[in-house]
């Protein structure tokens, strides 16, 4: 996966799914394994551990992948596949909630973390492998490299969040990652989560909030205040306008002039 060129993220994943499905099946040698027993074993999974669809994906394409590259095997999982996605709305914070969030957050490199990912709406692997050089203040813009799909894209370099950085640069003096941990190295994700979920308790925030819900409301605001949806899609990195269009539902722009029927009653 690594000489194909696959990310880090999926290639743990990936191996996670497949430690899984070893650890449920206890058996040592994958070359064994007939169809029937692999599609047996998938379907065990997917109805006693109630998986999501996502995570039925992962599994049906992990272990897919690893007989096609190890064994030059198709393995014929495609029946288990769920074809209904379900559908629920991704959680967002209001503004308000957002800014409360930033003020209480002290630490000035974990302001500049939180305040990166939402004002450009990063994903969290893109924030993590964000990299001194990438950002241009005489140009303003920031250049997130080789993101989601091996795909570079450029996104604009907000005035407040440029004010941040350069009091986090005169601190923490970065010299390679934005963001760095001890030693200099790659700050981590789960350091970055502590964070945010210290920060939200403190500001009094109830939502259940991870890290994308940051670059969740920052879609969603844009689109609240009149940002083309076709916009969003390519400063999120999207493929596809339908992922971008999930906003358009958590969008309250189109119900703010909406009265309710209750509303012109005497109760």
């Amino acid at each position: 996966m690594q000489i194909k060129g696959y990310s880090e993220n999926t290639i743990n994943v990936y191996c996670n799914v497949l430690k899984l499905v070893q650890h449920t099946g206890k058996f040592k040698d994958w070359s064994r394994l007939d169809d029937e027993f692999l599609q047996e074993l998938c379907f065990t999974i997917f109805t006693h551990k109630r998986m999501s669809y996502s995570y039925q994906k992962q599994v049906i394409g992990g272990v897919q992948l690893f007989y096609k590259l190890v064994f030059d095997r198709k393995v014929p999982l495609a029946v288990l596949q769920v074809t209904r996605k379900s559908f629920k709305l991704p959680i967002v914070l209001s503004k308000s909630e957002v800014h409360g969030l930033l003020k209480v957050t002290n630490n000035l490199k974990h302001k500049a973390v939180l305040a990166t990912i939402y004002s450009l709406g990063l994903r969290v692997g893109e924030m993590l492998n964000l990299k001194v050089k990438d950002l241009d203040g005489e140009r303003n813009v920031v250049n997130i490299y080789n993101a989601k799909g091996k795909k570079d894209r450029q996104l604009m370099f907000p005035e407040n969040l440029k004010q941040l950085l350069r009091k986090y640069f005169q601190v923490y003096k970065p010299t390679d990652y934005l963001f760095e941990g001890q030693g200099k190295a790659q700050y981590s994700r789960s350091s970055a989560l502590k964070v945010l979920k210290k920060s939200a308790n403190r500001a009094g925030v109830k939502k259940q909030v991870t890290l994308h819900t940051l670059r969740h409301s920052f879609a969603t605001h844009l689109l609240e205040d009149g940002t083309d949806v076709r916009v969003i899609q390519k400063l999120l990195g999207h493929n596809s306008i339908k992922t971008t269009m999930i906003y358009t539902h958590v969008a309250n722009s189109y119900l703010i002039n909406v009265k309710s029927p209750i509303d012109g009653m005497d109760i």
